[in-house]
């Protein structure tokens, strides 16, 4: 990996300074956390396997309007993104009972919601990312009225096009979590889509077994984690044709 400036460190994801003004690298590590970082391990290959799937799903993106901060992949763990001002939520869309919906309303996971349910969390993991409403993030300024009614409705977009894309290769999506952020692109400020779409953030099973294909195998000690990424990939079309044995090296290569 290329010698750069480190501009932030997540649990899953490391920011580095771009190439040219108003970019950044990011790069994707084989790190697995869950429980606001309680369960740690590291998974061989997960950071090319979603370095590679978010590429795929943000073209795709792309391409139905659905603006975003994704401009090329660089090489097998790093990307080239826009560089944005995060909004400070995180917007969960859930289709089916799942995670703590279950836990916190007493739902049956894998009930059917009466329609799409949009949450929305703040960003803090000294706090846990608690659950908000809009009042309190036009309240706070986290995002003005007008920002929040653009994310959600491109938050209602990606579900409907996602959701057809993965029912579509035997995947039900179960819910997702999304975020957003400003770019500056002049003097204009536009809401992008920004951090990855990948199974780190999405639940995926499998629409015939209800196979869990996403970390919930790895926060549920369910084992197979990276067999359920790579399964994604492949049903995607984007595994490579030598096998996944090419997804699991360490050195990124340009």
């Amino acid at each position: 990996m290329t010698r750069r400036r480190r501009i932030y460190e997540g649990k899953a994801k490391v920011l580095f300074e771009g190439p040219e003004p108003g970019t950044l690298v990011q790069y994707f590590k084989d790190d697995a956390t869950a429980f606001n970082g309680e369960k740690k391990s590291t998974i061989t290959g997960k950071g090319v396997l979603n370095n590679r799937i978010s590429e795929h799903l943000m073209n795709r993106l792309t391409e139905i309007g659905i603006q975003n901060h994704f401009i090329r992949r660089l090489n097998m763990r790093e990307q080239l993104i826009k560089e944005v001002e995060i909004i400070p939520v995180e917007v969960i869309v859930r289709n089916i009972a799942a995670g703590s919906i279950c836990s916190r309303l007493g739902i049956t996971e894998g009930t059917s919601l009466p329609r799409t349910i949009i949450e929305y969390c703040f960003k803090s993991d000294e706090l846990n990312d608690p659950i908000v409403s809009e009042e309190h993030i036009t309240a706070f300024g986290w995002a003005s009225p007008e920002e929040l009614d653009e994310i959600m409705a491109m938050s209602l977009r990606v579900n409907d096009f996602l959701c057809g894309l993965f029912i579509g290769i035997g995947i039900k999506l179960i819910d997702f979590k999304l975020e957003f952020g400003r770019f500056f692109d002049g003097e204009e400020i536009q809401v992008i889509l920004a951090d990855e779409i990948s199974p780190d953030n999405c639940r995926l099973w499998d629409s015939e077994t209800n196979e869990k294909l996403d970390k919930d195998r790895f926060r549920r000690d369910l084992g197979g984690v990276e067999d359920a990424y790579q399964e994604v990939a492949r049903r995607l079309g984007i595994l490579p044709e030598s096998g996944p044995g090419d997804l699991k090296g360490t050195t990124a290569i340009q």
